[in-house]
């Protein structure tokens, strides 16, 4: 008799699950996946699409995207030799993992955080070391550096500002937290442009223990896209490129890189816009009796309801789409949303109100 297939495959899918998105990806009010509400201009996406037409589409893109790399690190003042390309972030945290975990090594993973941390290193059949976020769901720095002492851990992974709770690590303290392990540290700041904390980037430098992880998909607005990017010093990106896999990222991304960089601009308006709509949220979250709103250094926000799941429910009925977030430890009865347009943010509001 054959052995039952899951006996084939590797252990670690016994205790993971595919990824998937409650509620599906459709709405008439779609605030759930942390988007921009704005998408390129017509007139910028003719341009890159011009350029997409004159690529020759029978051959291999470049190994690595290379003008997509050199635009970056210029832009943001580093080394060539210093940058990474990916289709999305979440390629890059696969690379990443996989230069850094296996089986007998530990991950400091800060709970709540985004969830695909766990899901890779326990694939990757590497112990999790998990420490708790304090009450009010800021981290809890000392426990961080205690733990990663105590247990020998070989990476950390801090996503700051963190997903899912909105709340950011200050340049010191993820200084100091550099500064006192003997690990690999990855500082995930996909969501930076809307932060008031200062980035990782100064540090690289003096700690080569560090790696940062940008993505496009937000501030930026490319989610359909997938570009996202590693930034660490040299002799470490020289390492953790080894497992890249080549010819992942297609030219139409890379153009469209490109040309969002040039036009900068754009960039800094809708964070403008969403900065002053999440100022206005949170004042009239904060006069709806039965929620708690917490802090937030995101584009999006956290708020505490008597019972999550009815009002997600809810809310779905009547058009609006956010993210129930009650599974994550220490979030009970908690919904997360990004912030939308203003006349999203109205009917989120409004019906917030009339639940």
């Amino acid at each position: 008799m054959k052995r039952d297939i899951r006996a084939l495959l590797n252990p670690a899918l016994q205790h993971i699950g595919a990824y998937k998105v409650e509620g599906g990806q459709e709405a008439e009010v779609k605030l759930n996946q942390n988007e921009s509400p704005f998408d390129l201009p017509l007139w910028l996406k003719e341009k890159i699409l011009g350029e997409f037409r004159d690529e020759p589409w029978n051959r291999y893109p470049d190994i690595l995207p290379y003008r997509g790399m050199e635009a970056y690190a210029s832009f943001l003042g580093v080394p060539v030799d210093s940058v990474i390309m990916s289709n999305g972030s979440n390629e890059m945290l696969y690379t990443i993992f996989l230069a850094c975990l296996g089986a007998g090594r530990r991950a400091l993973i800060p709970q709540p955080s985004f969830s695909l941390y766990e899901k890779i290193a326990l694939l990757l059949q590497a112990e999790v070391v998990s420490v708790p976020m304090r009450q009010g769901l800021e981290f809890d720095v000392d426990a961080v550096i205690e733990t990663a002492s105590s247990q020998r851990v070989d990476f950390i992974v801090l996503s700051t500002p963190n997903n899912p709770t909105g709340m950011s690590l200050s340049h010191e303290e993820v200084e100091r937290i550099l500064e006192a392990v003997d690990a690999i540290v990855l500082v995930d700041e996909a969501y930076i442009e809307f932060s008031k904390e200062r980035t990782a980037l100064d540090l690289i430098g003096r700690y080569p223990n560090l790696i940062v992880l940008r993505t496009m998909s937000k501030a930026l607005a490319l989610a359909g896209m997938r570009i996202g990017f590693a930034i660490s010093d040299p002799r470490l990106m020289a390492e953790i490129t080894k497992p890249k896999i080549p010819f992942a990222s297609g030219r139409l991304a890379e153009i469209t890189l490109v040309n969002v960089l040039e036009n900068y601009s754009l960039v800094n308006e809708a964070v403008r816009y969403i900065l002053g709509q999440r100022a206005r949220i949170q004042s009239e979250l904060s006069v709806i009796p039965a929620i708690h709103a917490f802090e937030t250094d995101t584009n999006f926000l956290i708020i505490r309801v008597a019972d999550a799941g009815s009002a997600f429910s809810r809310l779905k009925e009547a058009g609006v789409l956010v993210r129930n977030v009650s599974g994550y430890p220490q979030m009970e009865n908690c919904l997360r949303f990004n912030v939308g347009l203003s006349e999203e943010n109205d009917r989120l509001l409004e019906q917030l109100k009339h639940i």
